[in-house]
């Protein structure tokens, strides 16, 4: 059975900071809170720096900076209707479970951003986590209405976490 998390870390300053009981943590919790089932299902974290991430959104999304996190859903399950809920993916089974998706983070846009903030670096990216994996689910910020959904949902999962809300 393949992990539910499977994390690269290809920037030796996230070891420090247990990114793959945070990631297991936040998927778990956001699974959870959108009655999603843990089985059936994995998602690859990647763990980089500023440098890998700039050109990852550069080729993605033609954007030649860094920014926190990137997102690439394996399917796509956005609604039409604005503030409506995404559709739930449908799992796979234990020997050949159904990817959610990719997640790229960035350590020195992550580390910079917590540190403006006030926040503790493992706050900041276990929300960032939750914000890739949700847009992995089918939500996004783009309209009012689906950002409405997005954050409250967010706030809803990271208050399970033991985190504050972002917002």
């Amino acid at each position: 059975m393949e992990p539910l998390v499977d994390c690269v870390i290809e920037d030796q300053r996230w070891m420090p900071l247990g990114l793959e009981r945070l990631a297991l943590a936040a998927v778990q919790a956001t699974l959870a809170q959108l009655e999603v089932p843990e089985r059936g299902f994995t998602l690859a974290l990647m763990a980089g720096d500023d440098a890998r991430i700039a050109t990852l959104n550069a080729e993605f999304r033609g954007k030649p900076v860094p920014t926190n996190v990137l997102s690439w859903p394996a399917e796509d399950l956005a609604v039409e209707a604005e503030g409506g809920m995404p559709d739930q993916p449908e799992p796979g089974d234990q020997e050949d479970p159904e990817s959610l998706g990719d997640i790229a983070l960035a350590y020195d846009t992550c580390a910079r951003e917590a540190a403006e903030a006030g926040k503790s670096l493992a706050d900041h990216v276990t929300h960032l986590i939750v914000h890739g994996l949700l847009h992995c689910l089918g939500y996004d910020h783009i309209r009012d209405g689906d950002a409405a959904v997005m954050e409250a949902v967010e706030v809803r999962i990271l208050a399970t976490l033991g985190i504050s809300d972002p917002y």
